[in-house]
């Protein structure tokens, strides 16, 4: 009998061949946004150890929108050669490429983790960044600029353009990073978003952008093809976004076209009191999936082949997104097909391994 995490699962007019994913992680490997060799030879060996959906880092829908500058890029046409090398090599060993389009939003211009992960200021190789009110993530970070009507009213062109892009380059699958305290997480929470227009304030107003973002995005990406979104289902924060708003906002997206809530958690504020463990983020997607009617995705210190078989079999989520476990493991899912009894698909050059 076949694990149910080894199930099919179709979306739309897209079949994945199991329930596995590998999420975003930024890579800060890139020069001016550019995929290089790292990019294809990290994705493309997740899809050789049998993942459904592989998923980019996130990857920038404007120069200002990086984390770092090492960020990948997808706001320019320039950038579409190097990602198709990367989509077309997935796509050959059956898994499904993704790209999460995203914008940093305050917490942008810092350097790449393994100097230090500090905000650069826009005279020392950085840039101002952006955000909903001017309101810096920590205490000595350069200032965010407070963003305009009319710059907020392009921020929806710019992820448009972005998934025409995403398109052009052989992705089938687009999420929009909304989570982690970047740029739409940081209008949805109203720890970093004290505007007082018509995209602050309430919860109606808060959410506008993501739901004008979503909106852009389906109006020129196939009818065909799915569209997730990823959210932080709660801040871990006094006065912060909540899991009921999440639920909320998962009802408003649905009519929209959004077609799955990868449910991640926290990133807004970096004080937040995080309860972390295993699996530690899972009753947010069960909460998403049964009270909004939509579909989900764990992530989360996901590492063990029976604790994802138990999300799936339960109904807490229709995928399971694995991050770091990736990174330790790229051929987790070939490991776990043989852990729970089935027979792993394992590519022909690698058979004699199995």
């Amino acid at each position: 009998m076949t694990p149910h995490l080894f199930t099919p699962l179709t979306i739309r007019g897209v079949t994945l061949r199991n329930r596995i994913a590998v999420s975003p992680m930024c890579e800060y490997s890139s020069e001016d946004g550019f995929a290089n060799d790292w990019h294809v030879v990290h994705l493309g060996s997740r899809a050789v150890g049998g993942a459904a959906l592989v998923f980019t880092e996130a990857t920038a829908v404007s120069a200002e929108g990086r984390i770092s500058a090492a960020d990948l890029g997808i706001w320019k046409d320039e950038h579409i050669p190097n990602l198709k090398r990367i989509t077309e090599f997935v796509a050959s060993q059956g898994a499904i490429p993704g790209t999460q389009l995203a914008h940093a939003g305050r917490k942008g211009s810092t350097q790449v983790p393994w100097i230090g992960s500090y905000a650069i200021a826009p005279g020392e190789g950085g840039w101002q960044p952006v955000a909903p009110s001017a309101v810096p993530f920590r205490e000595g970070d350069p200032m965010p600029r407070e963003l305009t009507i009319a710059e907020i009213g392009r921020i929806p062109d710019a992820f448009a353009a972005a998934a025409q892009r995403a398109l052009a380059a052989g992705f089938r699958v687009v999420e929009i990073h909304g989570a982690h305290g970047y740029l739409l997480d940081e209008f949805l929470s109203p720890l970093a978003n004290h505007r007082i227009d018509e995209y602050g304030g309430p919860f109606e107003n808060r959410i506008r952008l993501t739901v004008e973002v979503a909106q852009s995005i389906r109006r020129v990406w196939p009818e065909a093809l799915p569209l997730f979104i990823r959210i932080s289902a709660q801040d871990w924060a006094p006065g912060g976004w909540t899991l009921e708003e999440s639920v909320e906002l998962a009802r408003r997206l649905t009519p929209v076209g959004v077609d799955l809530v990868d449910c991640s958690s926290g990133g807004v504020v970096p004080d937040a009191k995080i309860e972390v463990g295993p699996g530690y983020q899972v009753p947010f997607a069960e909460s998403v999936r049964r009270e909004a009617g939509v579909m989900t995705g764990a992530v989360g210190m996901i590492t063990e082949p029976k604790q994802a078989e138990e999300i799936i079999v339960k109904g807490q989520a229709d995928i399971v997104l694995l991050a770091r476990e990736m990174l330790r493991d790229p051929y987790w899912p070939l490991h776990a097909a043989r852990a729970l009894g089935s027979e792993p698909a394992v590519p022909v050059q690698y058979r004699r391994a199995f």
